[in-house]
């Protein structure tokens, strides 16, 4: 099978982001293309159509190439749980929880073969595979239990571009240093460079890239200028560089960076309102006074909670709740919200009963089976009738318990009473919907609500979905990388 691989000589060298660029690139040119990485390590995730998980990065990256996300396209997804260990999902499916010294011996052979049946599955579906490696190929102590990098590069022949991080500095040394790190064979599989991140005048690096031609024997495909953000960050540290709120920002939301933050690309969408400044907070930090005060989802509910608990977070959310201030939950927030969570089998490490901020009457239990599901439902608030759509992907089960005395003063956020409740004064949300600002009018409703108590005049409700915007952001992409990315070697 025709297969072009994209390693990088460091993380964060742009491997992603130069993945996706070709996916959108040769879908356009009229290829069938589809992504593909081996192992993937993130939290930020997504669910298919059949239930299954993946790493958000390559439902993104399937969606360039013009397709429906498959399992198969990321047939291994870690999940760290922050306690040295991470939850194993395989083909979809979690199968485990392992920590990183037993994870070789206990998931190595099985992580192969699945993915071997998932390259054999999208060979018959696809004309060319886009894969994307993870960190470095050249990391000597890890290479024996690499399933990600060069292993799949020899698997499948691949022709195989290495991106570098000019914008770091030391990007010669990188790429010449990964080279002599690689083993013969696959060194030889290396059929380009790209340096990524570039700033200024391509002329003053003419006599480098000469000098890396001449000292290599690669040819260096391609120069990619330094671009915004626009593609989903996959490890929470990304969020350190999203601190500065807009200059012009009408509201400001507060999002709590947990340890343990997960499907944080669920705020992607706000953050493209030009109007809304989003802030991420460590609970160590102070809550301020902003419009609202979201918590997201985690990878573990309980331990995060106490977190919150002990830096005084919890505290401090619940004054501004108190004072009338605006609270979302979701995922793991939303059952942080509630009365208790219950952990009686340990599944997130320590078993026991444990208090919620008591903010929605809701009560939790943690359990071994997941939910992992896509949802189409209709809003009861914050406007009655509006689609909505999205994914769950949760381990604990709810019961609201609505108070006897007042039961209208919690009513069910959508038309299914499972998936989220809102208090009589719209205060305090809560929800199990991933995605749920992806769909635009729904999110522009909610942050009119946010306007309205600002004094400010309300925004057009009758708005594209997030889907539409990330469709023109990824013709962006393509048509910039485009530009500047030679991939003739690649398609002969």
């Amino acid at each position: 099978m025709k297969a072009i691989m994209v390693v990088g000589t460091t993380s964060h060298a742009g491997k992603s982001l130069i993945t996706t660029a070709i996916c959108r690139i040769l879908s356009r040119r009229g290829y069938r293309v589809a992504p593909f990485k081996g192992q993937n390590m993130a939290l930020n995730a997504y669910v298919t159509p059949n239930g299954g998980e993946i790493g958000y990065a390559q439902a993104v990256q399937a969606w360039a190439a013009g397709i429906v996300p498959w399992v198969e396209m990321n047939p291994i997804l870690l999940k760290p749980q922050g306690d040295m260990t991470s939850q194993v999902i395989i083909k979809g499916r979690p199968v485990g929880k392992v920590s990183a010294q037993d994870y070789y011996e206990q998931y190595f052979e099985l992580g192969w073969r699945a993915i071997e049946e998932s390259l054999q599955h999208l060979q018959t579906e696809f004309d060319l595979l886009i894969c994307e490696g993870a960190g470095s190929p050249a990391e000597i102590n890890l290479k024996h239990r690499d399933l990600t990098n060069m292993r799949v590069a020899k698997h499948l022949n691949a022709a195989t571009i290495l991106v570098v991080d000019i914008d770091r500095g030391g990007a010669f040394a990188h790429v010449v240093g990964t080279l002599e790190l690689l083993e013969p064979e696959e060194r030889a599989l290396i059929k380009g460079v790209v340096i990524n991140k570039f700033r200024g005048q391509r002329s003053l690096l003419e006599p480098g890239i000469k000098w890396l031609e001449e000292r290599t024997g690669i040819p260096v495909l391609g120069v990619i200028p330094y671009m915004e953000q626009i593609f989903p960050a996959e490890d929470s540290l990304d969020l350190l560089d999203r601190q500065a709120n807009k200059a012009s920002s009408d509201i400001n939301i507060a999002v709590i960076r947990l340890p343990r933050i997960s499907n944080f690309t669920d705020f992607d969408p706000l953050e493209s309102e030009l109007s809304v400044g989003v802030k991420y907070l460590s609970p160590k930090q102070d809550l301020g006074h902003p419009d609202a005060v979201i918590i997201p989802g985690t990878k573990a509910t309980i331990p995060d909670l106490l977190i919150l608990q002990k830096s005084g977070m919890a505290e401090a959310i619940q004054e501004y709740a108190a004072a009338g201030g605006t609270v979302l939950g979701i995922c793991g927030g939303f059952q942080m919200l509630g009365q208790m969570i219950a952990d009686p089998e340990g599944v997130e490490g320590q078993a026991g009963r444990f208090q919620g901020l008591n903010l929605l009457p809701i009560k939790t239990v943690i359990t071994g089976q997941k939910i992992a599901r896509q949802r189409q439902v209709t809003s009861n608030y914050p406007q009655m009738g509006l689609p909505v759509t999205g994914f769950e992907i949760h381990q604990g089960r709810s019961r609201f318990e609505l108070p006897a005395n007042d039961p209208q003063a919690y009513q069910p956020l959508f038309d299914d009473l499972n998936l989220g409740l809102v208090d009589s004064c719209q205060s305090v949300w809560g929800t199990y919907l991933h995605g749920i600002f992806d769909n635009g009018p729904w999110r522009r409703a909610w942050l009119n609500r946010l306007r309205q108590q600002r004094g400010l005049k309300s925004l057009p409700t009758g708005v594209a979905n997030y889907r539409e915007q990330r469709e023109n952001m990824l013709d962006s992409l393509a048509t910039e990388v485009e530009k500047h990315l030679d991939l003739t070697p690649f398609l002969s």
